[in-house]
């Protein structure tokens, strides 16, 4: 009290030392002068409380706020930063359900649907004074996802030999699983352009089972065409009954005898280049047939024959191009390569099955012969899936690429984008999510496929 009174008296201009101290002392023996000293020291406090109250408000309203940028499509999280003001709370944020986005313990999360600006009023109060709601104006862009710009344009279904933008297939291969998807890439779509790659899954007599797989050259101008040509031909050929006993007899001879028959192996080889020789003069008779060069049919082709026998998976395997055949055993420690790839000396300019110079001795290094007591997964791909998955051919043989692109397909991508292998055998139609689509990497057309080796 004391102080209260010297510093009235200062605002009052008496300052004289000799009586100002007997003033007070005479001042604080009165009990009128201290309850009036009560309430002045009571009243300086309300008004330093309400005070301090609305200066807080007011810092917290003034306050350059950024929020961080959404992006249209993508998992959005964003925590109100709030450290600075501490007595401030937010009670909510309105205009963000425009933008598909809610709120909720002091954060902003969601996923926006449209890229825009939107505009937003946050409701927020000081813990001292709950009752009184003020509010904030703040603004959040959303991001257009670049993939929203590429257009979808179908492709010409009155155009000769059209197919349809889109294929999958599920089903039994041997006594494992089969997933296969093919799609036009996005370069593709946004030009209208056709799917350029195909597939055929066949099972043959004897137990065998073939899946080709041929990625069209974008620069054919019947590359739809040579693919569906190229997988349909390779299959009929080994769908031959004939055919296929005379490869039981020598598979027989390479794996149930005691030596290594060399003889037998070079006889099996000798019974799928005869496939793919036959495949070749197909194109080359459909080629003149519709008054074109085989130029414009230029596709890879690739297929895996597959039998089980006693002493594990046979796998008959060839190919020509870019596209690659990869065999992962069971307990995913070790993978394999099944074909040689024409990438290195041939870097920029792939063969295709189209043509003539791929028929010299060099041939018979692009068939293998492969036996795996069991495997995990076999995998077969186009490069619109190789390319920015593995980015070189190197990585296609490494143990830990493999895994990362596996947990990529289990949604540890930017998308999260999830492939359900796990509920094949309940609902293959789960097996086919957005993955591909959803892949920004991939540009072309794309395809790709897995067997995986859940029992029948």
């Amino acid at each position: 009290m004391e102080n209260t009174i010297r510093q009235i008296l200062k605002n009052h201009n008496i300052n004289d030392s000799k009586v100002i101290d007997k003033m007070v002392s005479k001042l604080l023996t009165q009990k009128e002068i201290q309850d009036n000293l009560k309430l002045i020291i009571d009243a300086q406090k309300k008004i330093m409380h309400e005070a301090m109250i609305y200066k807080e408000r007011e810092e917290f309203a003034d306050a350059f706020f950024p929020i961080t940028n959404a992006n249209s499509g993508k998992k959005y999280e964003f925590i109100l930063p709030m450290e600075q003001f501490p007595n401030i709370r937010i009670k909510d944020v309105s205009g963000l359900d425009l933008a598909g986005l809610s709120f909720e313990e002091n954060k902003i999360k969601g996923i926006p649907s449209e890229s825009d600006t939107y505009d937003l009023k946050i409701e927020f109060f000081h813990i001292l004074d709950e009752e009184n709601i003020e509010f904030k104006k703040a603004q959040l862009f959303v991001n257009a996802d670049p993939k929203d710009l590429w257009k979808n344009i179908p492709s010409d279904t009155e155009a000769p030999f059209h197919k349809s933008d889109e294929m999958k297939f599920k089903g039994n291969f041997s006594d494992k699983k089969i997933v296969v998807a093919s799609k036009r890439g996005r370069s593709h779509a946004h030009e209208g352009k056709f799917r350029d790659d195909d597939f055929a899954v066949n099972e043959l007599p004897n137990s065998w089972n073939i899946i080709s797989v041929s990625d069209g050259a974008g620069s054919a101008q019947l590359a739809r065409y040579g693919s569906e040509l190229a997988t349909q031909s390779i299959n009929d050929y080994f769908k031959n009954k004939e055919v296929l006993a005379e490869l039981d007899f020598h598979v027989e001879k390479i794996f149930n005898n005691e030596k290594n028959d060399s003889e037998a192996k070079q006889e099996v080889i000798r019974i799928l280049y005869q496939g793919v020789s036959n495949t070749f003069k197909m194109l080359s008779e459909k080629a003149e047939e519709h008054f074109v060069s085989l130029k414009d049919l230029h596709s890879t082709l690739i297929f895996a024959l597959l039998k089980k026998l006693d002493s594990g998976y046979v796998i008959l395997s060839f190919g020509v191009g870019d596209c690659p055949i990869n065999l992962i055993n069971e307990d995913f420690s070790k993978v394999q390569l099944l074909n040689t790839m024409d990438v290195g000396e041939f870097g920029g300019g792939t063969r295709f099955i189209t043509m003539n110079e791929i028929f010299d001795d060099s041939i018979s290094s692009r068939f293998k012969i492969t036996l795996a007591k069991d495997f995990s997964k076999l995998v077969l791909m186009t490069d619109g899936i190789y390319d920015p998955k593995f980015i070189t051919e190197n990585k296609l043989e490494d143990l830990e690429s493999w895994k990362t692109f596996f947990e990529d397909l289990n949604g540890n991508n930017e998308d999260e984008a999830k492939s359900i292998f796990k509920m094949m055998n309940k609902s293959m139609n789960s097996c086919f999510p957005g993955w591909i689509s959803g892949a920004k990497e991939i540009m072309m057309t794309e395809l790709w496929l897995l067997f995986i080796s859940s029992k029948k």
